[in-house]
């Protein structure tokens, strides 16, 4: 059993976490003569059996909530919508997670229930089982009573209760995390039942059981009650559901694909990367993945000598007093590392002087006040591929997609207000380029705005998220805007990738800061000669290398573009007489920047070739007798699966030149 981690699908937003006990009797009812989506569709003849929910303006609702408004106008509001339609399968799911809950606590009594959402990709719910995991014979088991309970097209029905009224049902069923959970709700409760189980739940769910007709019960992990490891281990079942057996069976399909992909098994297998005991949740990457992450670092170099960027190296311990002028400290304390020394005398975390610093933008500030600025030296660009310490909790690590020390392609940018927006247009040209070379091809744009605790005054913010908005809107790229999602010192761009097996990933961010200079009191002198406040824009292109890393091996499958590979060609001697003029043509192109090696083992050649193939190596360079004495290679490229034949060396040179440099480079 794995521990629950960020790769794992998370609750979707708006998704509301479920409590879940079996039917007893209640004081609640439900509401008498309510105006619901169900009554004025069928009022208008709009109800058909296929009726799944409905979009109320642009908020999904089912069909037993009572909605808000004038009849008339929430008529007109209403649009049903089927089981087929896209925004029904957050309803599926939801209701599945349901009535997987109440397959659980009927074959495995004492079986306590705590969170239940539906999620991107599917649903889970967290369980307290006294006797510990499930097993797949178990999963199986729950699976077939599910269909016992769809089978039976048993109704979700809706109720309100008192909290006094929740809360003695659940002391009479002993259910102590529901309780605990009661008391951060607010009167009144809503209650869903469905086949004798009940669950606190806001919904919205489907009418009966009989629209849950494909679903699949897919892993088991472990999973902290409200993700504290000081808490409870629970364990967390999780699954996926959809409106037809077809689209079941394709995402299954992509699953199967996801495990051969998963990058902590490819890690292994192409020893990329791997974790020691002594250093918890930080990768030591081996030889050939910290070949991969210094030609990613190098790549990145590159692009920034060409943008005008300025490399800085800024230390990793810092007084926490840099934390507390920025205003981190607050927000990041419990996932921040502190350190002292024997001088230092201190027994309390809390009284620490230094700590690991989790970011770079408040070094990156003090840098800009280190020295009286002009306003011609703006814009300033700085990059910094500093080592980053973060606590993450065991419970939530993962692969080297989580993990505790990292380095971010991080980047600030100091300027006026008035060149902010061509800053920020001059990332987005940048970024996508970078999504290019890795051969992401769909890009999902969402500008997050200020979160309810925030610092700095409201107009400063207007004049951020505006900045953002028209610099989007300028380039013409189709956006959304996540209120409230920005960070606490200024909204963000967030920029979306799909993967290989169409799996969304957020990578790039560009941030407008205009709280960070006023913190740390940084102006430049203007043509005016008096002394103006600066904007500071944080930005990353692949934000954490490791996470990014994690997710490019996924995508590829462990075959990285031929210019980041950690080893760009194999020779393969045919027999041991060739071995010295392989090492001496693997030299001979390791001279001109090329990775080779040369594969002189005692195993025959078509040994060599699968092992160059397992590792997927670009190229493959095979040299015998024939070579040997024309001065050429036959050669054979990984993404064409072809062979290219024999080849002199220059053309073998120019081949590999061409077909090893960044594409980016290459404009």
């Amino acid at each position: 059993m794995s521990a629950a981690s960020p790769s794992s699908p998370q609750p979707l937003q708006g998704a509301q976490p479920d409590v879940g006990v079996h039917h007893g009797q209640s004081e609640g009812a439900m509401l008498e003569g309510a105006v619901t989506a169900r009554t004025l569709l069928a009022a208008e003849e709009r109800l058909t059996m296929g009726t799944v929910a409905a979009l109320y303006g642009n908020e999904l609702v089912d069909l037993h909530t009572p909605l808000d408004g004038a009849a008339s106008s929430m008529a007109t509001a209403l649009v049903p919508l089927d089981a087929e339609s896209p925004q029904a399968l957050e309803i599926i799911r939801h209701s599945t997670a349901h009535v997987m809950a109440s397959a659980v606590q009927r074959l495995f009594p004492g079986t306590q229930v705590t969170f239940g959402p539906a999620t991107e990709n599917g649903f889970y719910y967290d369980f307290d089982r006294p006797a510990g995991s499930f097993s797949e014979e178990e999963l199986a088991r729950i699976e077939a009573e599910m269909l016992r309970i769809i089978e039976t097209d048993a109704p979700f029905e809706r109720e309100v209760l008192s909290k006094e009224a929740a809360r003695a049902l659940l002391t009479d069923l002993g259910e102590h995390y529901k309780l605990e959970h009661l008391e951060r709700l607010e009167d009144p409760i809503s209650v869903y039942r469905v086949g004798g189980w009940v669950d606190l739940c806001r919904g919205p769910h489907v009418p009966s059981t009989r629209f849950l007709k494909a679903f699949k019960l897919t892993a088991v992990a472990g999973a902290y009650w409200r993700g504290d490891e000081r808490n409870p281990m629970l364990q967390r079942i999780y699954g996926t559901a959809f409106p037809s057996a077809k689209s079941l069976r394709i995402h299954l399909q992509q699953l199967e694909l996801a495990k051969a992909r998963d990058h902590r098994k490819l890690g292994r297998e192409l020893e990329l990367f791997a974790f020691l005991d002594s250093a918890p949740a930080s990768p030591v990457f081996l030889p050939r993945g910290a070949t991969v992450y210094s030609e990613l670092v190098n790549y990145l170099r590159g692009l920034y000598l060409r943008d005008g960027y300025t490399e800085v190296m800024t230390p990793e311990l810092f007084d926490r007093k840099l934390f507390e002028t920025s205003g981190h400290l607050p927000s990041y304390a419990d996932n921040m590392y502190f350190g002292m020394t024997r001088d230092d005398k201190v027994e309390n975390v809390d009284d620490a002087r230094l700590c690991l610093k989790p970011m770079n933008c408040p070094a990156h500030a003090a840098i800009y006040g280190l020295k009286r600025r002009s306003y011609r030296e703006l814009p300033l660009r700085l990059a910094d591929f500093g080592r980053l310490h973060r606590y993450e909790r065991s419970g939530v690590v993962h692969g080297i997609t989580r993990v505790r020390s990292f380095c971010q392609d991080d980047g600030h940018i100091f300027c006026t207000q008035e060149q902010g927006a061509g800053e920020i247009s001059r990332f987005i040209d940048l970024v996508t380029a970078v999504y290019r070379d890795f051969a992401f091809s769909e890009m999902r744009v969402i500008v997050a705005t200020r979160p309810d605790k925030r610092i700095g005054s409201d107009d400063v913010w207007e004049a951020a998220e505006r900045m953002l908005l028209d610099s989007v809107i300028a380039k013409g790229i189709a956006h959304e805007v996540a209120e409230g999602e920005g960070a606490f010192y200024g909204p963000k761009i967030e920029f979306h990738l799909k993967d290989a097996l169409s799996r969304s990933w957020q990578l790039g961010t560009i941030q407008a800061d205009f709280n960070l200079p006023e913190r740390f009191d940084l102006t430049y002198v203007g043509a005016d000669n008096l002394p103006h406040r600066p904007i500071m824009l944080h930005r990353a292109l692949l934000g954490s290398l490791e996470r990014f890393l994690g997710v490019l091996i996924e995508h590829c499958g462990g075959a990285f573009p031929a210019w980041l590979a950690p080893e760009q060609i194999v020779i393969a001697s045919v027999a041991a007489p060739f071995a010295e003029a392989a090492e001496a043509r693997a030299q001979a192109l390791r001279t001109l920047g090329i990775r080779a090696i040369a594969d002189s083992s005692d195993n025959k050649l078509g040994a060599k070739i699968r092992s160059a193939r397992l590792l997927r190596v670009p190229f493959i360079g095979v040299l015998g007798e024939q070579e040997a004495q024309g001065g050429g290679l036959s050669l054979r490229r990984r993404e064409e699966g072809k062979d290219l034949g024999l080849l002199p060396w220059d053309t073998v040179v120019s081949t590999l030149q061409s077909a090893l440099a960044p594409p980016s480079a290459t404009v």
